[in-house]
């Protein structure tokens, strides 16, 4: 294929707007907040499960809490009653005895019920403290993936401009190129890892960075300046005179 050397010049020119472009792409899919997002929401969707958890277990312990105080009621109400009956007087002795009996031993399961129903309040306390604790972090990662949020559609508008820069001097640059040569160009391109053409500096093919041969280059020199020459180890057009 032949192609001017300016077109060839004009599709150099787009091949460093593609590298370019490329850098910029892998800019933004690097971008440091995606990490950070994906590691902070992690841990916001943690400590809501836990909270979650926590949340469940305190309703469970909020039953036990309501059976252990309605136990402690019964064996109060039991003790007034017996109580009520030994200071009236119309008992027998035995009766009276019986009941003192009871009363004591009412008193000893009371003080039993008590403590247990103490402790499930220590639990309640404590399960509460832990929900708010969850709930202050849940609140601290969401400012926080709310600020990274809006870092990143910063930087992300930051680069949209430039790509939107880079495509329009990329079109205006193909303008004048033969079609047949843009072709040629993102063929290669396509297949190249994104290379379509680089520069012959100093016996070099800077795309793919490797030496040329002597016997090569001597043949490149021969050839006219429209011929299209294309590297023998990554097959990118090769633009020569820059």
């Amino acid at each position: 294929m032949k192609a001017s050397p300016s077109d060839q010049g004009q599709v150099l020119v787009v091949a460093r707007l593609d590298q370019a472009t490329t850098a910029i792409n892998h800019k933004v899919q690097t971008l440091p907040e995606h990490a950070l997002l994906a590691s902070v929401t992690t841990k916001s969707h943690n400590a809501r499960d836990l909270r979650i958890g926590a949340q469940t277990e305190l309703s469970d312990v909020k039953r036990e809490l309501l059976r252990a105080e309605a136990d402690v009621e019964q064996i109060v109400l039991r003790i007034t009653r017996d109580e009520a009956r030994l200071n009236g007087g119309s008992a027998s002795p035995k009766e009276l005895e019986q009941l003192q009996h009871e009363v004591g031993t009412l008193g000893v399961r009371r003080s039993e019920l008590e403590e247990i129903e103490l402790e499930i309040m220590m639990r309640v306390d404590e399960i509460n403290a832990r929900i708010d604790e969850l709930t202050a972090q849940e609140t601290a990662y969401a400012a926080e993936i709310a600020d990274l949020e809006i870092r990143k559609e910063n930087a992300l508008a930051a680069f949209n401009t430039e790509l939107e820069s880079i495509a329009k001097e990329r079109s205006e640059s193909l303008a004048s190129v033969s079609p047949e040569f843009v072709a040629l160009y993102e063929k290669i391109r396509a297949s190249n890892n994104g290379t379509g053409a680089a520069v012959l500096s100093a016996g070099t093919c800077n795309g793919c960075h490797l030496s040329i041969n002597a016997v090569e280059l001597k043949r490149i020199a021969d050839l006219a300046p429209d011929e299209v020459i294309r590297c023998e180890e990554c097959r990118c057009i090769l633009v020569r005179g820059v």
